[in-house]
């Protein structure tokens, strides 16, 4: 291999040695403009998965107090505090928290919204109507809608709107 490059013009020789620096200048600006065109559409999915996340983990709850105030013959309460990004399931007597059963934590940048601060599981299987949407800070994520019945059945949907 050396004998062959001895017999090639010195331009040649040094022409195969690298990459210029207009060469590697374009490579950089492509991959620049690739990184900023893929960048808000990778933002955009890591927030519906905090979306998606979230609503599992309410979701989650929800049954675990349907299940166990049936278990348990006793209605528990599920409320979520938003500042401190937790979920409690709560067996409440005269008013008063008698004891947390189980607690929870969702995404930091996840929000729960409902039309009421807590809701009630009772051992009949019965639950007050409820609605909760899971929204993100990120305002192009899709927010998550959980409904709870008057029977206590728990369904998610894609819908609902973020303020």
């Amino acid at each position: 291999m050396n004998a062959s490059m001895n017999s090639l013009p010195t331009s040649l020789r040094t022409a195969s040695l690298g990459f210029t620096l207009i060469e590697l200048m374009v490579t950089i600006a492509v991959l620049a403009i690739i990184a900023g065109i893929a960048a808000p559409n990778i933002s955009t999915q890591l927030a519906n998965q905090r979306v998606k996340s979230t609503a599992a983990t309410l979701a989650n709850a929800l049954k675990e107090a349907k299940v166990e105030s049936v278990i348990r013959r006793q209605p528990l309460t599920i409320s979520f505090d938003n500042t401190n990004k937790v979920i409690n399931i709560q067996h409440i007597v005269s008013g008063t928290v008698d004891s947390t059963v189980e607690s929870y934590r969702y995404d930091a940048k996840s929000t729960i919204k409902s039309d009421r601060s807590s809701n009630e599981f009772k051992p009949n299987k019965v639950a007050e109507v409820t609605t909760y949407t899971i929204c993100d800070s990120n305002s192009a994520a899709s927010p998550i809608k959980i409904l709870v019945s008057a029977t206590a059945v728990i369904s998610n949907r894609s819908e609902g709107t973020c303020p």
